[in-house]
This record gives C-alpha cells, sequence and structure tokens, in this order.
C-alpha cells in the first residue's frame, strides 16, 4: 500500500529521482574508494617511507572526499525538494477528495480522522520519501558496495560478513515486525485524541455552563494516556533497535581485529589491509544502521498510508451525472416525487413517501417534531445526500442528472446550524455571490436585519468573523447566513430552521422584508414555531418521515391531529 501510494504520486519527479539516484551511487562509491586508498599509503607509503606517494595519494583522497560532500548535499537537496512536492500534491489530492465526499463519507470516516489523515498521516508518508532519497539509495549501494570491497581486501575473513549481515538482519526484523502493530494503534488513538479536543473547544461554552471541565479534563486524560502508552511502548522497540545494531557492530569489529590480527602476523595479510577491512565492516554495518532508520519510520508511514489510501479509494455516494443536464425543464420549481431516504445500516427509513412540490412565488413550510426528518429532507435538494428512494426535481429535472454548478446556482441554502468562515463580513457574503459589490451586500444585510449590528462592528463590511463565527452570537449568525443567501438571489430558497434563535420581533420583521424578494422565487421553510409558518401558502406536516397533513394553517387545525398537537403545545408553553 505504502509503496503504492509513493510511486503513483512521485511520477512527476521522475528526473529529480534519477538525479538523486546518480548523486546517490557516486557518492557511495567515493565513500568505499576511500578505505582502499588509506591501505595502499599505510602499506606503500607509510611502511616503505615514501613520503611522496602519501602525498600524493593523500591528494586523491581529498578529492575523492570533496566529491563524496557535493554528491550528498546535491542529492539531500534534491531529496528535499521531490519530498516536498510530494507532500504537497498529496495533501491537496486528499483535501479535493473530501471535498467532494458527501455528508455519508464523512460521517462514516470521521472529521477528526479526515484531518489526521490529511495532516500528520500525510507528514509520515513525506519523511518516508525524503530518508529513501537521503538514506535508502544509499544503503544498499554502501552494503553490497562494501561486502565486495571487504572480499576484494582479504577473502580469508569474508565468512565474518556472512554472518554479521543476516544476524543483524534477523534483529532489525524481530523488532520491525513488533512496531507495526504499536504505530496502527498509535494513529488511533491520535484520532480520538484529536476528536476530544476539537468537542471540548467547540462545546467550551457548553463545558462551561454545566461545570464539567472536570469530567472534560478526566476524558482528555484517559485518551492522552492511552496514546502515551501506545507511543512509550513503539518507543522502547525503537530505542532497543540502536544498541543491537551497535552490539553486532562492535562483535563484528572485535572479530575481524582478532582473525585478521593472526592473519597479519601469518603473512597472509596487510596492515592496511586489516585497516581497510575494518572500515569495509563498519561501512556494511553503517548500511544497515541507515536502513534501520528506514525500518523505525516505514510501519507507521505503511499505517498512514493505508489510512490516506482509503480516502482515496473511497467513492462518494453523491456522484455526478456522466452526461449532466445544463438546461432547466422548469426553471423555479422544486418537486418531491415519493421520496425515501435510509441511513447505512439503519434498520427504519428517515423519510418514507415524502411527496412535495413548491413553484414560483410559493412558500411552503414544513414542520414536525424533532427526528421526523426534516432537515435530511432539505439535504436532499442540494444532494448533500441522495434519495435512496423516489426522485428530487429542481428545475424539472431530477438532481442527479443535473449539471453540479447549475444545481448550485439555483440554490440558496442557509443550513440549521448557520456556518460561516474565517475572514471579513464581506468575504463571508462572497460565498453566496463571488461578484455582490458594496451596495448589494447592505441591501442583503438589510433583508436579513443585520445591517444594524455589522454598521456597529468595527470596519463594517470589513469586519472579521472568527472561525466558525465564534465572536458574533446565533442570531447574528443566523442573520449573516440569510444574508448570504439572499445576496444571491437564487431561485429556490432552502430555510433550515433558520429563525430560530431569533425573537420573535426580528423574526416577523425578516419574514416580512424576505416576502418582497421571494415573490417569483420557491422558498422551502423548516421551522418549529408556528407562527413563523403560519402564514404559509402551504404547511406539510412530518411525523415520523411521512407527510400526515398538508394545508393551510386554519385547514390543518380541523384536519390533522398532530399539527393541531404542536399548536396547543407551544400556546400552552406561551402562557405557562
Amino acid at each position: 500500500m505504502l509503496l503504492r501510494l509513493i510511486l503513483a504520486h512521485l511520477r512527476p519527479y521522475r528526473w529529480n529521482l534519477a538525479a538523486i539516484i546518480a548523486l546517490q551511487f557516486l557518492g557511495t562509491v567515493a565513500l568505499l574508494w576511500l578505505p582502499s586508498i588509506n591501505a595502499d599509503i599505510i602499506d606503500q607509503g607509510v611502511v616503505t617511507g615514501d613520503i611522496g606517494y602519501i602525498w600524493a595519494q593523500g591528494g586523491w583522497m581529498l578529492m575523492v572526499s570533496v566529491v563524496q560532500a557535493l554528491c550528498a548535499i546535491a542529492a539531500v537537496w534534491f531529496s528535499a525538494r521531490t519530498a516536498m512536492g510530494f507532500g504537497r500534491d498529496l495533501r491537496a489530492r486528499v483535501f479535493t477528495k473530501v471535498g467532494d465526499f458527501s455528508a455519508r463519507e464523512v460521517q462514516q470516516i470521521g472529521a477528526p480522522s479526515l484531518i489526521t489523515r490529511s495532516t500528520n498521516d500525510v507528514q509520515q508518508v513525506q519523511m518516508v520519501v525524503l530518508m529513501s532519497g537521503t538514506v535508502m539509495v544509499a544503503a544498499p549501494i554502501m552494503m553490497v558496495g562494501g561486502i565486495v570491497m571487504a572480499f576484494k581486501e582479504d577473502p580469508g575473513l569474508s565468512w565474518l560478513v556472512a554472518v554479521v549481515v543476516p544476524v543483524m538482519a534477523v534483529c532489525v526484523g524481530f523488532v520491525v515486525v513488533r512496531l507495526v502493530p504499536s504505530f496502527r494503534r498509535m494513529q488511533g488513538r491520535i484520532d480520538e485524541v484529536n476528536r476530544l479536543l476539537r468537542e471540548q473547544i467547540t462545546g467550551v461554552r457548553v463545558v462551561r455552563a454545566f461545570v464539567r471541565e472536570e469530567h472534560e479534563q478526566d476524558r482528555f486524560a484517559v485518551a492522552n494516556n492511552d496514546l502515551t502508552r501506545v507511543a512509550i511502548s513503539a518507543g522502547r522497540w525503537m530505542a532497543s533497535m540502536f544498541p543491537i545494531v551497535m552490539v553486532v557492530s562492535n562483535v563484528a569489529t572485535v572479530g575481524v581485529i582478532w582473525f585478521g590480527g593472526h592473519r597479519v602476523e601469518s603473512g597472509a595479510m596487510e596492515v592496511g589491509a586489516i585497516t581497510a577491512y575494518i572500515s569495509y565492516v563498519m561501512q556494511i554495518v553503517m548500511s544497515v544502521m541507515m536502513a534501520t532508520f528506514m525500518f523505525m519510520v516505514l510501519p507507521r508511514a505503511a499505517v498512514c498510508a493505508e489510512r490516506i489510501t482509503e480516502v482515496l479509494d473511497t467513492d462518494s455516494s453523491v456522484v455526478p451525472s456522466a452526461q449532466p443536464v445544463t438546461a432547466l425543464v422548469r426553471p423555479g420549481h422544486l418537486e418531491l416525487d415519493g421520496v425515501g431516504f435510509t441511513y447505512p445500516g439503519a434498520e427504519a427509513p428517515v423519510l418514507n413517501g415524502v411527496d412535495l412540490h413548491v413553484g414560483p412565488g410559493e412558500t411552503v413550510a414544513v414542520i414536525g417534531s424533532t427526528g421526523s426528518g426534516k432537515t435530511t429532507l432539505v439535504n436532499l435538494v442540494p444532494r448533500l445526500f441522495d434519495a435512496t428512494a423516489g426522485a428530487v426535481r429542481v428545475g424539472g429535472v431530477d438532481v442527479r442528472d443535473l449539471d453540479p454548478e447549475l444545481l448550485g446556482s439555483q440554490i440558496g441554502l442557509v443550513p440549521q446550524k448557520a456556518f460561516l468562515f474565517t475572514g471579513t463580513v464581506a468575504d463571508n457574503l462572497r460565498y453566496g455571490k463571488a461578484d455582490a459589490d458594496e451596495a448589494e451586500m447592505w441591501a442583503a444585510l438589510e433583508i436579513a436585519q443585520a445591517r444594524d449590528f455589522v454598521e456597529a462592528m468595527p470596519g463594517g463590511l470589513d469586519a472579521e468573523i472568527a472561525q466558525g463565527g465564534g465572536n458574533v452570537s446565533g442570531g447574528q449568525r443566523q442573520r449573516l447566513a440569510i444574508a448570504r443567501a439572499v445576496i444571491r438571489r437564487p431561485a429556490i430558497y432552502l430555510l433550515d430552521d433558520s429563525f430560530s434563535a431569533l425573537d420573535v420581533a426580528t423574526d416577523a420583521r425578516l419574514r416580512a422584508a424576505l416576502a418582497p424578494v421571494t415573490t417569483d422565487a420557491a422558498v422551502l421553510v423548516v421551522a418549529q414555531r408556528v407562527a413563523t409558518i403560519r402564514d404559509a401558502d402551504r404547511i406539510v406536516v412530518l411525523d415520523d418521515g411521512r407527510v400526515v397533513g398538508t394545508g393551510s394553517h386554519d385547514e390543518l387545525l380541523t384536519t390533522c391531529a398532530t399539527y393541531r398537537e404542536i399548536v396547543e403545545s407551544q400556546q400552552s408553553g406561551a402562557l405557562s
């Protein structure tokens, strides 16, 4: 999985990879040549007292060292650029993929996990690419070259290499096998810590209001301790790898000196050759240690690659049509024909056989108890989900066949949870209309009953909005979200409980200001308050995902028991 992911995203950098391999090969060959030159200096210069030979070979040694250093620097430079480009491309692809997900896929994987996969997981795989260019390419060249050069210096000691390399490989493999499950658990624990942090930061007001700081601290402590415990377990195995490698390398060095000394004494080996042989054994050990660095990051990166690939291989349940319709048959009409929807794994449908029609100039309201499927119904229109039964039509065309941009241009959505983006008031309004001028913005704000508080904010339209609109009240967020939809002048307005945070007077003024703007538009309003919808052209009553009543306010009072119960409960609540 890791190799497939890396190869798929390294194709644009093949010339960089070729340069890295060539530079690492040249630099490693130069490094392998140095002990042989040093052996010649000892055997033919120092032993014989030939100063000229020492200077000549020393010059070669210096030149080879310079070449090796320059190659190493250039290889690291190319590796860093390749790794950073790879990380950028992979993050962009994950971000684009997540942007195409429907609400179903986001809920299935989870927002905290998606954030971790887009950041930490990508960083782990990026680190493998960097280390591959700086370490992994050189390690096998150095190992093979070291074995060849050691055999060339003295074949009689080659059995030491034949013993050292397998022993070291077994030791490293033993540690790596135990690292993989630890890293898999670690990434899951990071997801959990991110989820709790996100919950607690987002819900900090609720936590403080209910004085639950200590409870939340305990929840976070449990998740944090779990992550710490897994990380320590993985760290212990990682920490054991270097002592194991060093013990094996030191034993190998002692073995070379011991057995090599006997061979020098018997005249079968020169003094310079034994120093070169020790250098080559150390280079072989060094190549294993370099590979060990890779083995320390590979297990975690492999787990991260699986998680990233899961995102990239997940197809959205909302798929654009292969031949999208780019013209509307009945502009301004919204129709739901026998619509049903069932969440994955649910035992019963949320919506069942819903029929609804809203034409230009009509206002249709949807009301029902909590959990009756009102918000799900609204979400089917812009294709946040796709209906599992029946058809949703905008402009006379099934939304599954419509061009996504055309569908989006027809709808002005104000979601149940009003969300504002980081930036200014103007930036948020331009989400509704990118080329809106100041006059249009102020007009939309006036309709949404938001002009007064925006004018009072420092900077007016240029006033800063915090992430999610955290620096404005709930009612102000709702009014800005309504202004964002109004400025678009869509053919269909979807107002999902968009007046819940407004006082009765502001609610009435806003509805009165909306009326002239929506005379030629279809308006679908979801509300909990009867006062908000009683003047609608038609009211649709949902109960347990089914339409149990349709008509005006007065008609439903006499024909629909569910609606009458809602009205009576609100009247009794108001009286009490």
